[in-house]
């Protein structure tokens, strides 16, 4: 399996040693993120993010099946990732590297299993039919942080993604098409997102925030906190590395909350100017455009 091109033990003495000075190679602050762009595509639920030269696209779809047996009252929802040789020569078709699995278990642990989505709404006829809903997540280029990039990305598609409306009389299900009646959006209960921190040092006293891949691979640890701009955290993930003391840990669950309102805020910004852009002339305006090209 082809391996990411590692650090020549110059590059590794020259970053470790500006971080002691308290410099990084980019110029930015240990807790500044790189330039963030969120852009959401002409169809709903599909969400392009951009931070620096790391770039993720998530696309949502969803279609009407039958619940599983032990849950017939619940929808489905399910998220799945690509990690394409396009994103790095590290990554293979159909060969899930530790990354990517990495990614794919942080993502269920802070969207799915934290409830985010409330499967209950997705349901049409009880034991019988419900929605499914899915997010696939591509990797255009990765240049580190990549589990917050594609949290973000997740949750702004789900978010932004409209579902056909329905309507049952008797047993019969009725889904209508966008042209018959306004798409609806899902029922979402709070807004979890990532924020990884990076250790550097002997004790791990150095902590970044959005480090690039070169600053990824010489770190001697890591922390991912997921947490909602209510400061509820939905999950912690410490895989290995140095050791970290719990004080820090506690700093940086404080850091990871101020950068989590950030980013919910300007996701409900950029979701509300969506919005607005779309309204210009009501749904009948789009239709006639449609017809017209």
């Amino acid at each position: 399996m082809p391996r990411e091109a590692e650090p020549s033990l110059n590059e590794k003495a020259f970053l470790v040693q500006a971080l002691q000075e308290g410099h990084r190679l980019d110029g930015r602050g240990f807790e500044q993120f790189r330039k963030l762009e969120l852009n959401f595509g002409d169809q709903y639920g599909v969400a392009d993010v951009t931070l620096g030269k790391t770039r993720v696209l998530a696309k949502v779809s969803a279609e009407v099946t039958a619940p599983y047996p032990d849950r017939p009252f619940d929808g489905i929802f399910a998220i799945s990732s690509e990690l394409s040789p396009m994103a790095s020569p590290a990554f293979e078709v159909n060969r899930p590297t530790e990354t990517e699995v990495l990614l794919s278990r942080l993502l269920e642990k802070t969207v799915r299993r934290s409830n985010a989505l409330d499967t209950e709404s997705l349901c049409l006829v009880a034991g019988q039919k419900v929605w499914s809903i899915r997010v696939d997540l591509h990797v255009l280029s990765h240049d580190g942080n990549l589990i917050d990039v594609s949290c973000l990305a997740v949750v702004a598609a789900l978010r932004h993604f409209r579902k056909p409306d329905t309507s049952i009389e008797g047993e019969t299900l009725t889904v209508y098409t966008p042209a018959e009646r306004e798409p609806v959006p899902l029922s979402w209960l709070h807004t979890p997102l990532c924020i990884t921190f990076s250790f550097y040092g002997d004790d791990g006293d150095i902590v970044l925030l959005d480090t690039t891949l070169l600053e990824e691979q010489l770190r001697v640890s890591s922390c991912t906190i997921s947490l909602n701009k209510h400061g509820e955290i939905c999950q912690v993930a410490k895989l290995g590395g140095t050791p970290v003391e719990a004080l820090s840990l506690v700093q940086c669950a404080n850091i990871a909350m101020q950068q989590v309102k950030v980013f919910s805020n300007m996701l409900d910004q950029k979701l509300a100017e969506d919005s607005k852009r779309r309204d210009k002339g009501g749904l009948l305006a789009e239709l006639s455009a449609e017809n017209a090209r």
